[in-house]
């Protein structure tokens, strides 16, 4: 029998998933001249109105737009260093190692990947950002001086559920525009959908919650205030989620134990798949013997 291990994609949302608040408000918009950030935001949504321009291009317009406006390069290491400010909900920091060591006791391989609107940036220069298989998030183009010129990659809702696609076939690069359309058999991709793990807390999330939860995995909305909670019971009770759950990793906590049971159940299953395998190929062995012998 195979002793292959079965791997599961722990898949999050950055902005009120991991940390509470946006990314920017942890130092970026102050810089920039915004010590209420309501300020900023009203201004992204006055451009997207009158433009009638998608909120999230926007955002990374106006970051690029206010950084020049206050003579600050807006470069990848400028952005890097807000995303050093960024805080995080508790247990957070300390989530990864935990669910790693219980993955390996029990004999699952885990991956963790960012599926985010927020800055790509800035979720590298945080301090988990070592955790990440791979980082899906909006990204600037850079110039020869090194400083953002141009929107690389703008993450919105369709956007992110085009990523777990990705991450179901293995591919890392957000460029590939071939292997992505490429038919793989569902048994010989890397993580089927079954095996994803998803934490969001807001609407652009929903269709990758739906989406893996249609398809076996499972779905956690996640909440850190009051607003986000009624949210979160109405996407549990809509059918849309597996889970609700306030943003506590520590080792106690809610999530913690939902998300050790579902690791369970997928080495249970994988467990079970593979005893049916080695039961196929011996009846399988037995019944050409006996064509042999006729």
């Amino acid at each position: 029998m195979t002793t292959s291990l079965p791997t599961v994609a722990l898949i999050y949302d950055f902005d009120g998933t991991l940390a509470p608040g946006n990314m920017q408000e942890f130092g970026l918009l102050q810089v920039l001249g915004y010590d209420n950030p309501a300020e900023f935001w009203n201004l992204c949504d006055q451009i997207a109105k009158t433009n009638d321009a998608g909120g999230i291009a926007v955002v990374m317009y106006a970051i690029q737009a206010e950084a020049e406006r206050a003579g600050i390069r807006c470069s990848r290491d400028f952005l890097r260093s807000y995303g050093s400010h960024v805080h995080f909900f508790p247990g957070v920091e300390q989530w990864f190692n935990l669910i790693n060591e219980y993955a390996a006791q029990i004999g699952v391989e885990i991956k963790h990947y960012i599926n985010s609107s927020g800055i790509k940036e800035m979720i590298e220069g945080c301090s988990i950002a070592k955790e990440f298989e791979q980082i899906y998030a909006c990204t600037y183009l850079y110039n020869a001086q090194g400083d953002a010129c141009w929107p690389a990659v703008v993450v919105d809702y369709t956007k992110k559920t085009q990523f777990l696609f990705k991450i179901n076939k293995g591919i890392r690069e957000v460029s590939d525009k071939v292997r992505i359309n490429e038919f793989v058999p569902s048994n010989q991709r890397p993580v089927p959908f079954e095996r994803m793990i998803y934490f969001g807390d807001g609407e652009t999330d929903v269709p990758c919650m739906r989406t893996i939860k249609a398809n076996g995995g499972h779905s956690f909305a996640v909440y850190g205030n009051d607003k986000k909670r009624t949210l979160a019971q109405q996407l549990l009770s809509e059918g849309r989620v597996n889970f609700a759950c306030p943003a506590d990793y520590t080792a106690d906590s809610q999530m913690m134990e939902i998300v050790k049971r579902i690791l369970d159940k997928v080495k249970a299953d994988h467990t079970l798949q593979q005893h049916g395998a080695v039961n196929r190929d011996t009846l399988n062995m037995f019944s050409a013997l006996g064509d042999m012998m006729e």
